[in-house]
């Protein structure tokens, strides 16, 4: 697959001379990359913007979703077993994924004996994993290793039961067009001073081409000179990193051998240690972040938000 898209890229470029330098940011209106950081330079004033946008050839790709279920949490003890709705959380989760259009099929990851008696009750497909894996990515990693035709697998955490399944597709489509890049991430604007200012809102720069430049628990990038306008800045100054990620398959293959890095133990986010190998990440964009569940609090508003929308739909 490498050899081919070099390939590619050496008609791509031998076609039009005019162009000097390669941009690889997208110019699709559905997989929109994240906007300049406040840092960098615009494009210069004279020159359309759009004629210098670029992307390679775009290849569709074989994908896979893959949901890593893990029992044990730590706020709220086995959440992904709660069943308040009728269903389990792992099942609206699983059944908001499967409305995406681009994966060929959905894989639970799951640890324990417990999640994958509930994901075989719901019929969902389930392979069980090492309790002991570090993290979701690994878990995916070996996943994987057992679907050796699948380019890109979709890292879907088992606690968002109201994921976009635009926002899968999306993250699949960021790969297809930049495959320069080795994962595919999303962000959502900050518009509120707590979201900002609270380390477990995880924050993200990108570059030009929408690629990522930084991720960090602290505001970034820092405003020198604080002003409340900020936050309602358009474009947004300020985003929040979304835990959703599309993988190539050969990075995936790789992540064992990948040692961890000093700002990955420092500020405890593993796409650092992506980031300081030299791996490219795109950052897509989407309007609002997905609400995950955390704890009790989160279950209960979404077992109201549950609750409203079935009785919109049986009054309709």
């Amino acid at each position: 697959m490498n050899a081919l898209w070099e390939i590619l890229a050496m008609c791509y470029v031998a076609a039009d001379e005019t162009y000097q330098e390669m941009d690889f940011r997208m110019n699709t209106s559905s997989a929109r990359s994240l906007p300049y950081s406040t840092d960098d330079e615009a494009p210069p004033a004279q020159v359309d913007s759009k004629q210098i946008t670029r992307s390679f050839p775009r290849l569709h790709c074989t994908s896979r979703i893959v949901i890593p279920a893990r029992l044990k949490s730590t706020r709220l003890p086995e959440k992904l077993l709660l069943r308040e709705t009728g269903k389990t959380v792992l099942q609206h989760t699983f059944e908001s994924a499967s409305l995406a259009t681009r994966p060929a099929g959905i894989t639970i990851a799951v640890d324990s004996e417990p999640l994958m008696q509930a994901a075989k009750n719901f019929g969902g497909q389930a392979i069980m994993t090492d309790e002991n894996l570090p993290s979701g990515t690994d878990r995916v990693a070996r996943i994987a290793v057992q679907f050796p035709d699948v380019d890109i697998f979709v890292n879907v955490q088992g606690d968002e039961p109201e994921i976009s399944a635009a926002a899968i597709d999306q993250l699949i489509e960021l790969l297809e067009c930049n495959p320069q890049a080795s994962v595919a991430t999303l962000a959502a604007p900050i518009r509120e001073r707590n979201r900002l200012d609270d380390p477990s809102c995880v924050k993200v720069i990108a570059d030009h081409r929408g690629q990522a430049m930084c991720f960090s628990r602290s505001p970034i990038p820092h405003a020198r000179c604080w002003d409340a306008e900020l936050l309602t800045a358009n474009p947004p100054v300020f985003w929040q990193h979304i835990g959703i990620y599309a993988y190539r398959r050969e990075f995936l293959m790789g992540l064992s051998q990948l040692p961890a890095s000093p700002l990955e133990q420092l500020e405890r986010l593993e796409q650092l240690r992506f980031l300081q190998a030299g791996y490219a990440i795109m950052v897509g964009q989407i309007s609002e972040s997905p609400r995950g569940i955390d704890t009790a609090s989160d279950y209960r508003e979404f077992v109201a938000r549950h609750s409203k929308l079935t009785v919109a739909h049986s009054a309709s």
